[in-house]
């Protein structure tokens, strides 16, 4: 082994890492398949298949009661044992903290409004709540495709599914942009965003309670309806409940959309391939842009009892995390990973996770991915990226870009 590999230390909250974490992914997966941090008593796993035998885990052997994605302060604090769920009494917190059955059934009593059935019936709203953005960007000539377009369009979606007017779209991006912010210490505290963006939700639920719960909003109603410990939620219970859809099905896709365009920009024959077919062909390259492109970059578990993972025995009280784009660009998975190819055949995937915690939103992911190219590719005939001017923070956990201004050349 070289000095360089013999002195390589690993460290997701250190600056290096966090301006650019692939050179430090591709050292891990050769070198340190399971990375043990003894400052923060955590493993992490870079190859993919390590990383798929810990989502699949038996239910509660890992939980996510401390997170899923670990602030700086939270791994420095060990743990002598296994840590445990909090109370649901008096105060019932985020579904995500709780294991199962506390997590499924939360998650189940909101998710009818997510699957494929319910999900289909969008499309007719976000094609053209698509067409109409592009009808005012387009003529300008330059816009920003992070913000100004894919994320106004996944923020007015998640304002549609959550009756919020569709004019409030760009204050509730900007407060979701604001609470997912993170430094070198992990996430920033912004609890005035926070409580703005459950205040959007909490008198919706208090209206429709008052109104009477018939099923026909299953996101708020499942909500209103459900039982935790003999009791029914409060307003503000169900509001901290419903952010991880607000916040999911806002955050990750602008970036992911906004760096597959780019991608494909870079790449002109592929951009022609996947024009000559819009229709069947944009859902292909959007799952390559999801391996390619997905901005998070690791998430987190704690261990409640001993087990092994990739050979490693984890004592209860540890934290696990795997590294999701070092997964993704894992060569023992995916051939020449570090290529982007628009119809890369992608049988298995971690870009929404895998398991317990398998993303509630795929399939609106999915859909408004899909319309976002198809439109954009139909509209815009010619396009450049700016890419002196595009912006990809340093961050601890979601590495993507926040800013990328496209030049509109020519257009249909």
């Amino acid at each position: 082994m070289n000095t360089a590999v013999d002195e390589f230390v690993y460290d997701p909250f250190s600056p290096e890492v966090m301006s650019n974490p692939l050179p430090y992914y591709e050292v891990l997966r050769e070198h340190f398949p399971v990375y043990y941090a003894e400052r923060y008593d955590t493993f992490f796993l870079s190859r993919f298949q390590d990383a798929l035998d810990f989502l699949s885990q038996p239910t509660n052997v890992f939980v996510t009661n401390e997170g899923s994605v670990f602030n700086k302060s939270v791994l420095l604090q060990h743990n002598s044992g296994p840590t445990f769920d909090p109370p649901h009494d008096p105060i019932m917190g985020s579904h995500l903290n709780y294991g199962a059955p506390t997590y499924e059934f939360i998650r189940q009593a909101h998710g009818k409004q997510l699957r494929p059935g319910h999900v289909k019936k969008l499309e007719p709203f976000i094609r053209t709540l698509v067409r109409e953005k592009l009808d005012e960007l387009v003529p300008r000539g330059r816009f920003d495709l992070v913000h100004e377009f894919g994320g106004v369009i996944s923020a007015s979606t998640i304002c549609h599914l959550f009756h919020i007017p569709v004019e409030n779209a760009s204050e509730v991006l900007d407060n979701i942009n604001a609470m997912t912010r993170t430094d070198s210490d992990g996430f920033v505290e912004a609890r005035e965003f926070q409580m703005r963006q459950l205040e959007f939700v909490r008198p919706l639920v208090a209206a429709r309670r008052a109104e009477g719960a018939d099923g026909s909003w299953p996101l708020v109603d499942g909500m209103i309806d459900l039982r935790v410990a003999g009791r029914e939620l409060t307003d503000m219970e169900i509001a901290i409940n419903l952010m991880c859809v607000m916040v999911g099905g806002t955050e990750t896709l602008p970036k992911v959309a906004a760096h597959g365009l780019l991608e494909l920009a870079r790449h002109p024959d592929q951009l022609a391939e996947v024009r000559s077919d819009l229709a069947n062909n944009c859902a292909v390259a959007a799952e390559e842009m999801n391996r390619f492109c997905g901005p998070a970059q690791w998430f987190g578990r704690t261990a409640r009892e001993e087990t092994t993972v990739a050979g490693q025995i984890v004592e209860p009280g540890q934290r696990v995390v795997y590294l999701t784009q070092s997964a993704n660009r894992d060569p023992r998975e995916f051939d020449n990973p570090d290529d982007f190819r628009w119809n890369r055949h992608i049988p298995r995937t971690l870009a929404f996770g895998y398991g317990q915690h398998f993303c509630v939103g795929v399939h609106l992911a999915r859909l408004e991915e899909r319309i976002i190219l198809q439109e954009f590719l139909s509209r815009v005939d010619d396009y450049e990226i700016d890419v002196t001017e595009a912006t990809r923070a340093p961050a601890t956990f979601q590495w993507g870009y926040s800013h990328m201004p496209v030049v509109v050349k020519s257009s249909f």
